[in-house]
């Protein structure tokens, strides 16, 4: 017997019916990388995607094509996660950040047929033009005067907005992101409109956004990264005021979050550490944030601490690519009122805990069919499973997932039994010397406490006796004098004995991959003949 409820597709359009509908005056702010701002609102935002779902029509792409979309965080590319869902597409949202191999082989792969671009990337559209034969159109959101490009106000101008959203069903894919492909060639990851809508709700959680109407968020996540952490539909969801910024830059940044009284704000580590560095220069104080969202790696407990104390609630985050991307967020727990200042910071340094509609658990690293207890101890391979994760990356044969449904993330982590999650490495990065387990991120972290470290990456070198021990190599800060032995004298009180590298070598930098994560694949590479001495 079925129930007697109302049947309701999941689709991205309702989301965009619902934010014009019940908070259409709810202001969309944009600085542009000229200086210059605009601004619409949820209604504006609806009606230019109807008005772009008409002009794709009128190119001939039709439901289930790939649009790619090459951009940073503005209303425009606001109103083509809409547009392009609207008519049935699929928005191929792709990382400027790639190598030019990666992005000629996602753009291929994804067999795009329309880009829309911004000016500031018109050198990779020339550069790159002629590796990408299946893009017949090319559409600039914001061409310079007199530039020879098709518009995008022009494009989507010319019609006149009478359109219905294409239907179908829920389980349409809607949008497509690509892993940054540290080993090998970047993966596509295949979102529908029921698992985006039901991450949206997730985001909308307490313990994860926490937004409410009266949130103003200034997303630096960018747009064209894991679905912008699922900020432009759990946003719409709660008719959010948002402020974006076409450029990264710590004083605009700053002058935005004061001026437009924003509420919130997410990124990535090194986007808090540079208002960190401007607003120290510039004598003035951190702007006043409910909430900062923090993820893509993990956060110092010194940024911890300083934001805790301007009075922003820190919400660390763990998700990837592959599960849309939301696993976990850290807000207060139960118990947070009775725990002590240096207590939440360090329960705020971990990953936080599932939201409704994940689960996790963790493997043993040397079987994968063992699981590991949620002691707070136990460390294993981590996986996940959930309505909004992967199952098969696209266009691939196979299922990414076990039988029963868990993907497998790479990373490594401790389960603590209040779900609390603690990431302690990846799975190709942890470091096995002698039989044991040494985690390269605690030593990172570690070393980079040292106040003449500006950064640091650990790596296992083969040794013919342990295996493998760890190597640190080590950025020194601009104009600091640091010796192997005072490194190391830094670590004998944060880490265990044997943990303690073999040796400190000190590099002018240390590589990174597309996303800025520290590619170990890169420096093992580059330091390929090195030996440790017995």
């Amino acid at each position: 017997m079925l129930g007697a409820m109302q049947d309701w597709t999941m689709r991205v359009t309702t989301v965009i019916d619902h934010a014009a509908r019940e908070a259409g005056s709810r202001e969309i702010v944009t600085h542009w990388g000229d200086v210059s701002e605009t601004r619409t609102d949820w209604a504006g935002i609806r009606r230019d995607a109807l008005k772009m779902a008409q002009a794709l029509q009128s190119l001939g792409v039709k439901p289930g094509d790939r649009v790619a979309s090459l951009a940073m965080n503005h209303s425009r590319h606001l109103v083509s996660w809409y547009g392009v869902a609207g008519m049935g597409g699929v928005l191929h949202t792709v990382n400027p950040r790639l190598f030019d191999d990666q992005l000629e082989y996602i753009v291929g792969h994804a067999e795009d047929r329309v880009l829309l671009y911004d000016a500031a990337f018109q050198p990779i559209v020339d550069r790159m033009r002629s590796k990408w034969p299946t893009i017949e159109h090319y559409i600039c959101y914001d061409p310079p005067a007199g530039a020879d490009a098709t518009g995008f106000e022009d494009w989507i101008g010319a019609q006149d907005g009478d359109f219905a959203w294409v239907q179908g069903d829920e389980r349409d894919p809607c949008m497509l992101c690509y892993t940054s492909g540290t080993t090998g060639n970047p993966k596509g990851v295949l979102y529908e409109h029921r698992s985006t809508v039901l991450h949206a709700m997730a985001g909308l959680q307490p313990s994860a956004f926490n937004f409410s109407a009266s949130s103003v968020m200034l997303p630096v996540v960018p747009m064209f990264h894991a679905a912008s952490w699922g900020l432009p539909y759990a946003g719409a969801m709660a008719g959010v005021k948002f402020v974006f910024s076409a450029v990264n830059d710590p004083a605009v940044l700053d002058d935005l979050m004061k001026r437009e009284n924003v509420t919130d704000s997410a990124g990535v580590p090194t986007v808090w550490l540079a208002h960190f560095q401007y607003c120290d220069a510039q004598g003035i104080e951190l702007p006043k944030l409910h909430a900062a969202t923090i993820g893509g790696s993990a956060a110092p407990k010194f940024m911890i601490e300083r934001l805790m104390k301007n009075g922003t609630r820190v919400q660390h985050a763990w998700g990837m690519t592959e599960t849309s991307p939301i696993g976990t967020v850290g807000g207060p727990t139960h118990d947070w009122d009775q725990l002590s200042f240096d207590e939440k910071v360090a329960k705020t340094a971990m990953q936080g805990r599932p939201v409704f509609g994940v689960e996790l658990r963790t493997v043993d690293l040397d079987d994968f069919t063992k699981e590991l207890p949620r002691d707070g101890e136990s460390s294993g391979a981590l996986q996940i499973r959930g309505p909004w994760v992967i199952r098969r990356y696209f266009k691939a044969e196979q299922d990414a997932v076990t039988a029963d449904g868990w993907f497998d993330t790479g990373d490594v982590g401790i389960i603590h039994p209040d779900g609390t999650l603690q990431l302690t490495d990846r799975t190709k990065d942890v470091i096995k010397s002698g039989g044991e387990w040494i985690s390269s991120v605690e030593l990172e972290n570690a070393a980079v406490g040292h106040p003449a470290v500006a950064e640091a990456a650990a790596v296992g070198m083969y040794h013919p006796k342990w295996d493998e021990r760890p190597v640190l190599f080590v950025v020194r800060k601009a104009g600091a004098d640091l010796s192997a032995d005072e490194v190391i004298d830094h670590l004998k009180p944060l880490v265990a004995k044997w943990w303690l590298p073999d040796a400190v070598e000190f590099v002018d930098d240390i590589p990174h991959t597309a996303t800025g994560k520290i590619s170990k694949k890169d420096l093992r590479e580059r330091f390929a003949d090195y030996v440790l001495a017995e």
